[in-house]
């Protein structure tokens, strides 16, 4: 009899060049939206009104540009990391066209890298992978790499390599998904802050000053809502055995918290252009609070767009310490308490 259920891809099974079409494309609705605003306290205008969408050059509100890469990265979570320990980080990510509700999106991956850790009991396995709506227009892309477990301790891991991966995309690469904006119709009060592309410098340091407690049923209710089926994030009796004994947060409900702790000090920083790395550099369980800064890292003109420049945002979380704590608001060196330090370009109206 034929076995009818799937145990997931472990490392030995995984192929250099191997492409996954992944399962269950999803739609998207305005409820989709609505929860995600309720884990997170998301407060972007463009995400948030279609009014304020609509006058400022967008036909209605777009769906939260973490929402789409969540939604995409649920998609994989069966075929690539269902048998993970652990999501180590993110590259090369571009979000290519808008997303609105009633869109269908669906994804998938090609493996572009393999590494058997010296433990042999697991190894890194490295997509690709990209999001396509109903009309197969591709809407994201990006590349994480993530720890798996083998099956076997001794099957032998015949292709290896790991792929080399940009620092940060060029300012060229961005803007595909925000069309042209009416700065004349970008309302600051409504908006939340009269800071623009031009108020940032290079170098400055913002304090997002405001925390967020994560609560159990919280990331339970986020990770069902993404169709993420990772084992890490819902199965206790399994967990109480790992490491940690208990369950960890997935760790893009880290980079949406962070997200939505930036408003207070990015609230004009209206659409993630691209993510040029991330890293999960501790993990985070319910009943911390996490805090978070920006840096910013870098600012850019877009080619043939006066509209809007692109600011490039270091922010870092930590789990239970202020950014208060850390005077210099760096983590080259982490605390302990870092959770999260994540890279990315912003749109801004100029």
């Amino acid at each position: 009899m034929l076995q009818k259920t799937s145990s997931g891809n472990f490392f030995e099974d995984f192929r250099l060049g191997q492409v996954i079409r992944h399962a269950v494309p999803r739609t998207i609705t305005v409820g989709d939206v609505s929860l995600y605003t309720a884990l997170y306290g998301t407060r972007f205008a463009v995400q948030s009104s279609d009014a304020f969408a609509a006058a400022v050059g967008y036909p209605e509100s777009p769906v939260d540009d973490l929402l789409v890469f969540h939604i995409v990265f649920g998609k994989t979570v069966p075929d690539v990391s269902l048998n993970a320990i652990a999501n180590l980080g993110y590259a090369g990510g571009r979000f290519l066209k808008a997303v609105y509700p009633g869109d269908t999106l669906h994804a998938v991956s090609e493996v572009i890298g393999l590494k058997e850790n010296s433990n042999k009991k697991t190894g890194v396995v490295y997509v690709r992978s990209t999001g396509f709506n109903q009309h197969g227009e591709e809407v994201l892309d990006y590349v994480r790499w993530v720890m798996v477990r083998k099956r076997d301790e001794n099957a032998p891991i015949i292709e290896q390599g790991v792929p080399t991966l940009p620092k940060a995309l060029a300012p060229g690469a961005l803007g595909t998904a925000c069309p042209r904006i009416d700065g004349a119709e970008w309302n600051e009060a409504l908006a939340g802050s009269p800071f623009r592309f031009d108020d940032y410098e290079v170098g400055e340091k913002i304090d997002h000053v405001d925390g967020m407690t994560v609560e159990e049923a919280e990331h339970q209710i986020a990770t069902r809502l993404y169709q993420n089926t990772a084992k890490v994030h819902f199965n206790q009796h399994s967990e109480s055995k790992g490491r940690f004994g208990k369950r960890l947060i997935y760790g893009g409900h880290v980079m949406s918290l962070a997200r939505a702790l930036s408003f207070n000090g990015l609230a004009n920083a209206f659409h993630i252009a691209a993510i040029n790395g991330g890293r999960h550099v501790a993990p985070l369980f319910a009943g911390e609070t996490v805090f978070a800064w920006s840096e910013i890292v870098d600012k850019q003109p877009l080619a043939a767009r006066s509209d809007v420049g692109a600011l490039r945002i270091r922010t870092v979380a930590t789990k239970d310490k202020p950014a208060t704590l850390f005077p210099d608001k760096l983590a080259d060196d982490y605390d302990p308490s870092v959770i999260l330090d994540f890279d990315y370009w912003a749109l801004l109206p100029r």
